[in-house]
């Protein structure tokens, strides 16, 4: 098994003993034995290693009981695709650059960089499905707000966690990272950003956006845009004011203020609602919260320290990793010590937070 895996006999004694792909069975000498759906389980371990998984992300993806194996397929089949495309564009972008010095010219920093400069989502894409899944309880809220429209557009759809089952859905989404991991059978997506969608005037009877409008290059025109195509629109957003987000949220106002930095060009709730002639409701957020965006885990505070839980959310990358490792030991030391209760005793009462998460309907 060893050889034909390329991998190592200790590596699938360690496997075995984390429980990551455990043989079925034992031979009367000992060894271990590996049965067909093994060596299946098998495969996919060493397709997400050769990726760059961490080995508790490999886990939760091939345990993850929302997929079969022909959805994993599928998924391990787009990622591979988008590493391919990655690295083509890269080798052209170098290509360039040595025929570009060959006859004297000299490319520019920016040039130099551009070949690495993903987009946001592109660098945090790849972690979504280990934490980031749909919470049936934010859903509801979403889906019934949707009414009675018949045909959604999902703008930003992402991995399309908050797909509404019972709908006609078209997604919009620019990242081929986040396309690629949509599970077999989701809507069709579209490779469009939210400023131009390619639809008609009233295409659709909603549109709908989840925690995605804070990535648009242009808030505002995304949403005028989604009026522009449907006749109802719903957007899951936050409230950037002092009140809202910005300093309601222990992480952010105790060991992260670079977070307030990433607010201060951020239109206001005012200016999204204004956008599509809505009204905006705040959404609680559960203390035992399954989505795993940045607030998810306010009354969980020991989630922080998990990396896994950090690179699925965009703020992290955003701040930049000495102000995230400044962050992450400067709450550890204060879970240990008791400092954090201390401070935020009053949370452990609450079973749900009002932590700037905002709902705006038409």
């Amino acid at each position: 098994m060893a050889e034909l895996a390329g991998v190592s006999v200790r590596t699938l004694h360690h496997y075995d003993e984390i429980g990551l792909v455990r043989p079925s069975a034992r031979t009367a000498a000992g060894y271990r034995a590996y049965s067909v759906d093994d060596v299946e389980r098998l495969r996919e371990v060493l397709a997400y290693r050769r990726l760059g998984f961490g080995l508790r992300e490999i886990a939760d993806l091939v345990d993850d009981p929302a997929t079969d194996a022909v959805a994993r397929l599928y998924r391990l089949r787009g990622l591979l695709l988008e590493q391919r495309d990655r690295a083509a564009a890269m080798v052209t972008a170098i290509d360039r650059e040595l025929t570009a010095r060959a006859v004297g010219i000299t490319t520019t920093s920016e040039e130099r960089l551009r070949m690495f400069g993903a987009q946001l989502y592109e660098a945090i894409g790849s972690a979504y499905p280990a934490t980031r899944r749909t919470e049936p309880r934010i859903a509801a809220k979403i889906w019934d707000a949707l009414g009675d429209a018949a045909t959604v557009l999902n703008v930003g759809a992402g991995t399309g966690s908050y797909e509404p089952p019972d709908r006609d859905v078209t997604a919009v989404e620019p990242s081929a990272v986040m396309r690629a991991q949509r599970p077999a059978g989701a809507a069709p997506c579209v490779a469009a950003g939210a400023e131009n969608l390619p639809f008609e005037d009233r295409s659709f009877d909603a549109a709908m956006a989840v925690s995605t409008v804070h990535h648009w290059p242009d808030p505002v025109a995304g949403l005028r845009e989604m009026r522009r195509v449907a006749r109802r629109v719903v957007v899951l957003t936050y409230d950037a004011s002092s009140t809202g987000r910005g300093e309601g949220f222990w992480l952010a106002r105790d060991y992260l203020p670079e977070f307030a930095g990433l607010l201060v060009d951020w239109p206001s709730l005012a200016d999204l609602t204004d956008a599509v002639g809505g009204r905006a409701e705040p959404v609680l957020i559960p203390w035992d919260c399954a989505d795993g965006f940045f607030e998810a885990y306010w009354r969980r505070p020991e989630a922080y320290l998990d990396d896994r839980v950090r690179r699925a959310v965009s703020v992290w990358t955003r701040v930049g990793p000495e102000a995230e490792q400044r962050a992450v030991n400067t709450l550890r030391g204060d879970l240990s010590s008791g400092r954090w209760a201390e401070r935020n005793r009053d949370l452990l009462a609450l079973d749900a937070a009002d932590l700037g998460l905002r709902l705006i309907v038409t």
